[in-house]
């Protein structure tokens, strides 16, 4: 009876056990289960909010202290030109009514027009960027600053084709720079902001993004070749204002807007006026070398006419006493390559001469009347 008893109880035990371990181990799935749903769970959310577009901040927020900083270097520039106006055809100007009306009736008074654009300074001892065309022709130039500071200017440098200026102002003081960053960097969708002077409205400020980067645009007779297009606002009067990035560096000029198209405004790659900038300063110019030719792409008819390759640049007429024509180039004398670089279209020629200095020399391969030939030539100063 005794041994059955323990025996008993020695089964009991086990059987106590085994409940034991199997509700331990149903314990421990579901925990572990219900720890995977709630993580699930935990993701889920996380990627709903990730995904709800209303809880994302879509534009920079650091953008007024910014302008803050920013804002002191940016001037307002006024311009006076003086025209004259010419009456000569004027019929009381003939010496007939003259002696009726006497001479000095009828004197022509000189025409002032007033301008407005923007700049931004680049030294504290005051040098000021703009564009060429706000300044041109100006007989006088005054930068006023943000803080009602007005000084004279003074144009040290300018360029017609990058339309850029560069301004001298003096004053007893350091004056607040803006800082240069790196255009090439800017990538399409990038935030950038304007600072200028629309319709002479002082330190207005628009943002947008970097719509494209290398637009060619002509506006009037002015040809830009590379510029940055923004939906940032940029109307008269913003002309050579900065384009900045969020951090507060230059990174275009503002230059131009599409009148025909609503939110689409252009500005200079600071880049391509970094490289110049120096130049300007000390020569008062950029020094450009030049063959003294007019050209045209060979093309079909061309080479038909004149029983031709298609390849190179005809030469269709020729600056007297220019680079060419004191090397012995002749009218329709075709340019097939130079320096054994092929040559054939404007733009072609444009990329060689931006690598070449006034006074270089350079090898021309021409064909004349279907014959090859080889002559060199001096690069002389652009006009």
């Amino acid at each position: 009876m005794n041994e059955r008893t323990g025996i008993s109880n020695i089964l009991k035990t086990v059987l106590i056990l085994m409940v034991i371990l199997v509700i331990g181990w149903l314990l421990l799935v579901f925990s572990n289960y219900y720890a995977s749903g709630n993580q699930e769970k935990s993701e889920n959310k996380a990627k709903v909010q990730e995904n709800d577009s209303s809880g994302v901040i879509v534009g920079p927020t650091n953008i007024a202290d910014m302008v803050e900083k920013v804002s002191p270097a940016v001037v307002n520039i006024e311009t006076t030109v003086v025209t004259s106006n010419s009456m000569n055809d004027f019929p009381l100007n003939d010496p007939f009514f003259r002696q009726f009306f006497g001479d000095n009736s009828f004197t022509p008074k000189p025409n002032v027009q007033k301008g407005i654009g923007t700049g931004f300074v680049i030294s504290k001892d005051g040098y000021v960027v703009t564009n060429q065309h706000v300044i041109d022709k100006a007989s006088k130039i005054t930068v006023n600053f943000d803080e009602d500071k007005q000084y004279e200017a003074k144009v040290v440098g300018q360029d017609y084709e990058l339309d850029l200026a560069v301004l001298k102002i003096d004053g007893n003081k350091n004056f607040t720079t803006v800082k240069i960053g790196d255009s090439d960097s800017m990538r399409v969708g990038d935030w950038v902001i304007a600072i200028g002077n629309p319709y002479g409205l002082d330190h207005t400020v628009t943002a947008g993004v970097v719509s494209a980067k290398g637009r060619p645009i002509e506006i009037e007779d002015r040809v830009y070749k590379n510029l940055i297009q923004t939906d940032a606002a940029i109307n008269p009067g913003n002309s050579g204002g900065p384009l900045l990035n969020t951090k507060g560096e230059i990174i275009g000029i503002n230059t131009a807007v599409n009148a025909q198209a609503q939110g689409i405004g252009f500005a200079i790659p600071i880049n391509t006026a970094k490289e110049v900038l120096n130049e300007l300063i000390e020569n008062g110019k950029i020094m450009r070398p030049y063959m003294g030719i007019w050209l045209q792409p060979v093309d079909e008819e061309i080479a038909r006419h004149f029983g031709i390759e298609k390849k190179g640049i005809i030469i269709v007429n020729i600056t007297s006493g220019g680079p060419a024509d004191k090397a012995g180039v002749l009218k329709y004398d075709v340019i097939v390559s130079i320096d054994e670089k092929e040559i054939n279209s404007y733009d072609d020629l444009q990329e060689f001469l931006q690598d070449k200095k006034v006074g270089d020399r350079i090898m021309l391969e021409i064909s004349r009347n279907g014959k090859p030939m080889l002559l060199p030539l001096n690069l002389a100063e652009k006009p």
